[in-house]
């Protein structure tokens, strides 16, 4: 316990160890209340001490990304169509290494709560050794196969498909980085550690904005790149990142919880590679079959027509930015309900779960007044014509309306993953974006000819679905039984 206590005091770190007999009395207790000496407070200060960076963190970087697509923009809505067309191909080749992620985070989180410190090292590093030689291998992939992916995902004209498969293919010769990148974070947000990756990542997100600027355009005496600029841009920002992201954990000091020693080595160790993949499988899936949906679901769009599509595109971005809130609080709550489960006590895990829903939905609901009002104002700083304009002003109302439901559900998932419960998030996944919002999307657009609309109605019910199943799944508290750390 004074391990814990000297990185961070968490009203977890205040009490015992649970007993197996007191698990089973909490089970049974529909309103458990909280442990002696623990305040709803000091729950709520926790919460919000683990989400603020990552808020910040994700935000920043969603802002970036705003940036560099407005940026893009300035050139002509086509080449926002472009950079569109590569967003779920470079989301297919991330998938595996999401998935192991999910799995590191799973793992730190139970084991900082069980006090097993080494054990969550060596999962950090055993994590890094997967991903590297997973990175590497789509990397290859990715650079040969840019075109026809970019083909096969809707690009009308040759222009676009070569502007699209030109910045996949650069992309690309960043994803090791980012990949390694993504697992360092995924195991310090387990630890509780948000504030450290929000470091690494603003100073990569900055340096994302200045290079756009700079390559894109051709200022201050650089190449004028265009579409191709924006690509580059963002892997500079990626090697910064990692840069810093190796030197904070190789750095030891007593104040970090992790430290990335690499005199131990990379030896694969069974048991920590079989608990990994055992969480990380189920989401594995959950992401491919998320990304098929997702691709048919683009294909759809992109169908439409280039200027219905680069509306969708900036309607998707900006989006994007109000996924910030709904992940960042699940960053909370994977790593308190992790925690909390691998000290075995139950009854936390559920109060952390309660407060950092409400917390989130709170500040969701502030976003859905904000895209309300102003939707059709922010799509216009994208591009201001004025038919993506009009369009994207009534897609920023669908938009707004899922905003408390989308982040409760974001938050609820992200508990379940902390448990390591990743195969009931893996069905809700299939169920709603395979048949709600892919299956609805073709129907609404090529048989009731609804266009954008029709898709943004499906994406809608997705949401709403997927929120009310995961709810449905977390409230029957068997997602309490799947910690791993202790065994």
């Amino acid at each position: 316990m004074a391990e814990n206590k000297k990185h961070m005091n968490l009203a977890l770190d205040s009490v015992p160890f649970g007993t197996e007999e007191e698990n089973r009395e909490w089970m049974k207790m529909r309103k458990i209340p909280l442990p002696q000496g623990v305040t709803s407070k000091q729950m709520y200060k926790d919460t919000f001490r683990i989400a603020w960076p990552s808020l910040v963190e994700l935000t920043l970087a969603q802002l970036a990304s705003m940036v560099d697509m407005m940026m893009v923009g300035k050139l002509h809505y086509t080449a926002v169509t472009a950079v569109g067309l590569t967003t779920q191909p470079i989301f297919l080749l991330m998938t595996l290494i999401m998935a192991l992620n999910v799995g590191v985070t799973a793992l730190v989180a139970q084991n900082k709560g069980a006090g097993k410190k080494e054990r969550a090292e060596l999962a950090l590093r055993q994590a890094l050794m997967i991903n590297f030689a997973v990175a590497a291998l789509m990397t290859a992939i990715g650079v040969v196969f840019a075109r026809p992916m970019c083909k096969f995902m809707g690009a009308q004209t040759e222009e676009t498909l070569a502007n699209a498969a030109e910045y996949l293919k650069i992309r690309m010769y960043g994803f090791l980085a980012f990949g390694l990148t993504s697992t360092i974070t995924a195991a310090l947000r387990g630890a509780g550690d948000s504030r450290t990756a929000m470091i690494y990542n603003v100073i990569a997100n900055a340096a994302n904005v200045l290079f756009n600027y700079l390559l894109i355009f051709g200022h201050w005496g650089f190449p004028r790149l265009e579409v191709a600029g924006a690509a580059w841009a963002t892997i500079i920002g990626q090697y910064i990142a990692f840069i810093i992201a190796m030197v904070f954990v190789m750095t030891k000091s007593d104040r970090k919880y992790l430290h990335l020693d690499l005199k131990k080595g990379f030896k694969p160790d069974k048991d920590t590679i079989k608990n990994m993949v055992m969480i990380g499988i189920p989401s594995m899936i959950e992401q491919l079959i998320m990304r098929v949906g997702m691709v048919i679901f683009a294909k759809t769009v992109a169908s439409i027509g280039e200027l219905e599509f680069a509306t969708h595109n900036i309607c998707m971005n900006i989006q994007a930015l109000s996924f910030m809130v709904g992940q960042a609080f699940a960053v909370s709550g994977t790593s308190l309900v992790g925690q909390s489960l691998g000290k075995s006590r139950k009854d936390m895990a559920l109060a952390y779960g309660k407060r950092t829903v409400i917390f989130g939905v709170i500040c969701a609901c502030v976003l859905m007044i904000l895209f309300f009002t102003f939707g059709g104002t922010i799509v216009s700083w994208y591009n201001s014509e004025e038919d993506v304009v009009r369009i994207g002003g009534i897609i920023m109302s669908f938009v707004a309306f899922i905003q408390p439901f989308q982040t409760m559900q974001f938050i609820q998932a992200g508990a379940l993953r902390g448990a390591g419960d990743t195969r009931s998030t893996a069905i809700v996944t299939l169920i709603t974006v395979v048949f709600v919002r892919a299956a609805l999307g073709l129907l609404f657009v090529f048989v009731f000819h609804w266009g954008l609309i029709g898709a943004w109605v499906a994406l809608a019910l997705d949401q709403l679905v997927r929120t009310v199943l995961i709810f449905l799944r977390y409230r029957s508290r068997k997602w309490m039984n799947y910690a791993r750390a202790a065994r």
